[in-house]
């Protein structure tokens, strides 16, 4: 697949916030007090709403006591308040690190003094964490080149560089406090931007700036609403031949959208892009709908956060491959990225099905 402030909660609500993630491993035995090697890992993740942060966080539960630590997973509800809290709670029991996906990712400034007080170490998990020093390494994706291959996507299917359009295009972004968005929106746009510049792609409404695009929380049901009002106001004669989308479940709100006034029966459904490959975006893919999805591989990027973590806390070189892009606002944060794949209906199964990642029976 794109800045709320918040202070830390008041203590006695610590626990019943807790409450909204789930634990394993007997967590708060005071087992993890000891040795940092074998100790408690504290994994924060934003909503169980995305079946791909399920997925990273029970990757991360199995690689992390596969090398024998024990682990506390919790989940935020993409309520910024219960992350932090969450992270809270996870100091006080003792964790010997921190992995975190942010859900705002400039919330977490002051529970990371307390982490850093605590001598805890913190890596940052796919969002970049903004506007504090208290983040050791950056384990994520590629993201300018997500947005890369969903705008050249949308540039090769409706073969624009054979001299082909005026084509109408309308434009989503991610959700605002969250670092990605950015990096996804730009990679796309400069492929798009010169198309539009031609204007070989047209934006009915107009918007083409990130903060008019923007969804706030990659919510879908947003996305269809903004995407309602486009198509009532923009749409009422023209016909839509793609749309940039970040997103699987942005996607699957424009889709609904785009259905219910006759795309994919009496008119053809756009060019549609996503990313995340999640289950039910494939199966749209596979039925003709949704165009293409960005594939990231989170089993992988679970070993590279694993890798670092482990590294810290024995004494080992967290590896790395970008000490460059990524500054949040205090210090550039050294950062492992893993590349992103393009699909569509005519290579799922092998990089889908092939890979593990589904069965077959998971997509009928």
């Amino acid at each position: 697949m794109r800045k709320l402030s918040a202070g830390l909660v008041a203590a006695g609500l610590t626990l019943s916030l807790a409450a909204c993630g789930q634990s394993s491993n007997g967590v708060g035995d005071g087992a993890a007090k000891g040795d940092a090697k074998g100790g408690l890992i504290g994994i924060a993740m934003p909503t169980k709403s995305s079946a791909r942060w399920i997925d990273d966080g029970n990757n991360m539960v199995k690689d992390f006591q596969a090398k024998g630590y024990k682990t506390d997973l919790q989940y935020g509800d993409n309520v910024v308040e219960n992350q932090v809290s969450q992270v809270e709670n996870m100091i006080t029991k003792g964790a010997k690190l921190l992995v975190i996906a942010a859900i705002d990712g400039s919330s977490l400034t002051n529970v990371l003094q307390k982490a850093a007080d605590a001598h805890i170490p913190v890596i940052s998990y796919d969002r970049l964490i903004k506007g504090t020093a208290n983040v050791d390494y950056y384990a994520t994706f590629d993201n300018y080149k997500v947005g890369v291959l969903q705008g050249g996507y949308i540039v090769d299917k409706l073969g624009l560089k054979d001299g082909k359009g005026p084509f109408n295009i309308e434009l989503f972004a991610g959700s605002p406090d969250d670092n990605n968005a950015n990096f996804f929106f730009n990679g796309a746009m400069s492929v798009l931007k010169p198309y539009i510049d031609q204007k070989k792609l047209v934006v009915q409404s107009g918007q083409t700036d990130f903060n008019q695009v923007a969804t706030l929380r990659w919510d879908g049901g947003v996305a269809q609403s903004r995407m309602d009002n486009l198509l009532s106001k923009a749409y009422t004669t023209a016909h839509v031949d793609a749309v940039l989308s970040p997103y699987d479940g942005i996607s699957i709100g424009i889709l609904s959208s785009l259905k219910g006034v006759g795309y994919g029966t009496a008119k053809s459904l756009p060019v549609v892009t996503g990313q995340d490959a999640e289950l039910a975006s494939v199966k749209s893919i596979i039925a003709g709908e949704q165009t293409q999805t960005v594939y990231k591989d989170t089993r992988q990027l679970s070993k590279v956060a694993v890798q670092m973590g482990d590294a810290l806390l024995t004494g080992g070189k967290p590896e790395v491959n970008d000490t460059t892009q990524y500054n949040n606002g205090v210090k550039v944060v050294p950062a492992q990225l893993l590349q992103p794949v393009s699909v569509d209906k005519d290579n799922y199964q092998k990089i889908l099905v092939d890979s593990g990642q589904y069965t077959a029976d998971q997509l009928k």
